[in-house]
């Protein structure tokens, strides 16, 4: 396991961001007097708002911020997928492992504007055109129990929807099916006959209003919104300025929203008066622009509350910026009140609360670190306490100790003013300490829906922290309970402190090279297999099963590393059947009467905390005859994508270019050239180097452009050599039927003769972002459509330039390369090879 240097930056963004106790960090959380006192504000509301939508950046940031800081409403949003199936601008990681980036960016948004976050079970399969379609491939009954089940727990006044219920077809079948799912989850939540098994956890839950996150875009134009019926709409001004951050609600919106890095959605603030408009679905329609009026937000709408709120007025009305501690002894005492509550869903919220301002007031600081990020079943860790009182209150650790176990590690303490207690002890870690890895991802699930055995586990951002230390302290005279994760910290010589997960792990993973694997020939090939040990000496043996017909050499490899963290790699020969055949490579290593089957997955980015997955370990390999020309291939990196390797598994050598280094005598060297998807979006030197690249053209190369969009980045150029117009025509459907326009042309047929048969098996859709113009001099190959639509011909066009030939495809290649398709690797290596065949094999 290698160590990560990513900082959680967006923590520092500004003094108000923190991360809620709903999503795990290892930053620890050091709350300012002015938090403090916004924390205060917060005590003294009881509302509730749900924002609903269908992927992570979806929501409106600037909502959430300011019903979270203005109104001081606890605010969530419920994004019913992960976003698995959006495109990546920050790396390689797609599906699965993009989804674990999006969940996190998601936190760190919350993180930054102050609410809550949740998620449904529903897979992100891609776009979809209509909601039929999204209901049919997630499992509607499912999902929809999910959006009640989070109704249910989260118990919202308000439900707000970003997308329009109303209007199947007109957007992504995923933003409308949020909407429509929302709206009848709205009354199944208040009623007992349905979706019972929810009841044995939670209770029944009748929101008070319902609206539509309405604008000027939904109406088509700001003409025709200035002239509708407003009578139903509620308008706010959510340009709020907070004088105690020197931001504006809107300034707080877009750093929340640039939080959605990997999908290039930085975003600059704004500042001054901004409209937002929510149109009344169900409930009793406000008489002022308050979403809230008539909805009793404050301690008196529950039993015991008046005592409580005659409290925590005071509280607000003295507190002290420059002395918090002040504020204790009455905290103290509505402390003590919150826990005579009979409602145990505001005692349980406000509890926390308390809790968090409680200890913020006092400055204390509690901290448990593993001297080790990672530890096996059986190992020993050496845990390090740290506990310190800044403030004259009187503090007492009646005891710390491992929540799970109970394993004391300190008790009977004073904490005295600002002098720190410290105390190590050695921890053996049994079956007490649980799995850390993504809990939607332990099991299999469907193209649709994710697979999640534990009821309680639905709609969590992440795996609840259960590797804890519980310090019970006594504050004021009140017993309070305090959790904080066990974390891993150490010292880097540039960053300083550093905090990352501390992780439960199994004793050994294993990785494979290459997630696809293709034999263009009836020839072995020898495929490593690297085993980590994640526990100090380890001894096993190693094997790899494969599908019938395919021979593996040796049968098994033994293995022994001394020290965990250190890896061994054995190399086995595998030699494919003679005919076409696929399935999947998977290693086995096995020690005892234990297999382990799991593979590593790190994801290190600096925006989000450093990811341990552990995932299913297994390739796809492919005997497939295929042909190709051309040796060397010339790969311009965009928003990122796994091609190049692809490529080179049928034998290309791929060279990656900078297009800062792009010259004629660089260009010159390929065979082809390879531009990624969207690189005239994201890489600004494309528009400068794009004439060498048409040079390059003309004096006989080949150049293959992937998809752009269109739009999204301003004015694309993708600086073709004949007139082409990019738009959103997409097919995705990857089941639809492709019909070759052009049978005859060398693309279909040199060096690898193409079929419809080629067309099966592909995955997630066919394509994106197709011109729908383009001159004469293209040939168009393909056409293809999703169901009741008109026939797409722009997923591939070529075209003769110079000497050479210029391609442009919105194919998904990008997602049928890494699959292991057989059918792109074969058009692809067609693409690479037109022009190199003799002019007696072009048929005309």
């Amino acid at each position: 396991m290698r160590k990560s240097y990513a900082i959680l930056a967006f923590l520092f963004v500004f003094a108000f961001a923190k991360i809620y106790a709903q999503g795990f960090t290892v930053q620890p959380v050091k709350p300012t007097a002015s938090e403090i006192y916004q924390d205060l504000q917060k005590l003294n509301f009881l509302g509730s708002v749900l924002y609903v939508a269908a992927h992570p950046d979806d929501e409106n940031t600037t909502a959430i911020s300011y019903f979270a800081n203005t109104v001081k409403a606890r605010t969530a949003y419920l994004s019913l997928t992960r976003g698995d199936g959006g495109q990546n601008i920050i790396g390689p990681e797609l599906r699965e492992l993009l989804g674990v980036i999006r969940t996190n960016e998601l936190l760190a948004a919350r993180a930054t504007d102050g609410g809550e976050q949740r998620f449904t079970r529903a897979n992100d399969f891609g776009y979809s055109k209509h909601p039929d379609e999204t209901l049919a491939i997630w499992n509607k009954e499912e999902v929809l129990g999910d959006v009640v089940w989070a109704i249910r727990t989260f118990k919202p006044d308000v439900i707000i929807n970003r997308f329009n219920h109303r209007t199947p077809g007109s957007t992504h079948g995923h933003h409308t099916s949020s909407a429509m799912l929302s709206v009848e989850a709205f009354d199944l939540a208040s009623d007992t006959s349905k979706y019972t098994d929810q009841l044995r956890y939670t209770d029944t839950w009748k929101p008070s209003r319902q609206f539509f996150n309405t604008s000027w875009w939904f109406y088509g134009s700001k003409e025709k919104f200035d002239e509708a019926d407003k009578s139903k709409l509620v308008q706010v001004d959510v340009g709020t300025y907070y004088p105690s951050l020197g931001l504006s609600n809107t300034e707080i919106s877009s750093l929340s929203r640039s939080q959605h890095k990997s999908q290039g959605f930085g975003n600059t603030g704004s500042r001054g008066t901004e409209d937002t408009y929510f149109e009344l679905l169900r409930g009793e329609m406000p008489t002022n622009n308050d979403v809230f009026q008539g909805i009793n937000t404050t301690w008196t709408r529950v039993k015991g509350g008046e005592a409580i709120k005659a409290i925590l007025d005071q509280v607000v009305a003295d507190y002290d910026f420059t002395a918090p501690e002040k504020s204790i002894p009455e905290l103290a005492k509505a402390y003590a009140l919150v826990q005579q509550l009979e409602d145990a869903h505001w005692k349980t919220i406000k509890t926390k609360e308390l809790q968090d301002i409680i200890t913020a007031c006092a400055g204390i600081y509690l901290e448990a670190a593993a001297n080790t990020g990672y530890a096996t079943l059986g190992s020993e860790v050496t845990l390090k306490i740290e506990a310190i009182n800044r403030s004259m209150q009187s503090v007492v650790l009646n005891s710390a100790f491992i929540t799970s176990s109970n394993q004391r590690l300190a008790s009977n303490q004073s904490l005295t003013n600002n002098t720190i207690l410290t105390t190590e002890a050695t921890v053996t870690i049994d079956d007490s300490f649980k799995d850390t890895s993504a809990y939607w991802l332990r099991e299999e699930g469907t193209l649709g829906m994710y697979r999640v055995d534990d009821p309680t586990m639905i709609g969590k951002p992440e795996t609840p922290q259960q590797n804890t230390v519980k310090f019970d302290l006594t504050i004021a005279g009140v017993p309070i309970s305090i959790e904080k994760p066990i974390v891993f910290k150490y010292n880097d010589r540039v960053k300083g402190e550093v905090y990352e997960p501390f992780e439960i792990v199994p004793a050994v993973s294993s990785k494979l090279d290459s997630k696809v694997i293709i034999f263009a020939k009836a020839e072995s090939k020898n495929i490593p297999v690297t085993v980590t040990a994640h526990k100090d000496n380890f001894s096993g043996n190693v094997s790899l099963t494969a599908p019938s017909g395919w021979t593996i050499t040796p049968k098994s490899v033994n293995v022994s590393i001394a020290s965990k963290g250190t890896e061994q790699k054995v190399i086995f020969s595998v030699t494919p059947p003679s005919t076409d055949s696929e399935g999947d490579l998977t290693p086995v290593v096995t020690a005892g009467n234990k297999a382990y089957t799991k593979e590593l997955v790190t994801i290190d980015y600096a925006h989000i905390p450093l990811q341990s997955l552990f995932l299913p370990n297994k390739a796809k390999i492919v005997r497939l005859d295929i042909e190709r020309k051309g040796d060397y291939i010339g790969y311009i990196q965009g928003a990122g994508d796994a091609v190049p390797d692809n490529l080179a598994q049928i034998g290309y050598q791929v060279a990656i270019i900078e297009p800062s280094t792009i010259t004629p005598e660089l260009l010159a060297q390929f065979d082809a050239v390879v531009v990624g998807i969207r690189a005239y979006n994201v890489v600004d030197e494309m528009q400068a180097k794009q004439p060498l690249l048409l040079d390059y053209v003309k004096s006989g190369g080949t150049l293959i452009a992937q998809y752009n969009t269109s739009g999204r980045w301003g004015d694309t150029k993708i600086g073709a050599p004949y007139e082409m117009q990019l738009s959103r025509d997409r097919v995705t459907d990857e089941n639809s039927e492709v019909r070759i326009l052009a049978e005859n042309h060398p693309i279909m047929n040199f060096p690898n003769k193409l079929t419809q048969k080629d067309f099966k098996g592909w995955t997630q859709e066919r394509g994106l972002y197709f011109p729908n113009k383009w001159d004469d001099a293209y040939t168009p190959i393909l056409s293809m459509n999703d169901k009741g639509e008109t026939a797409k011909d722009g997923s591939l066009l070529v075209a003769p330039y110079g000497d050479g030939h210029y391609i442009y495809t919105g194919l998904s290649f990008f997602r049928e390369l890494p699959a292991g398709v057989s059918g792109a690797y074969k058009l692809f290596a067609n693409m690479l090879s037109i022009g190199k065949q003799e002019k007696s094999e072009i048929k005309q």
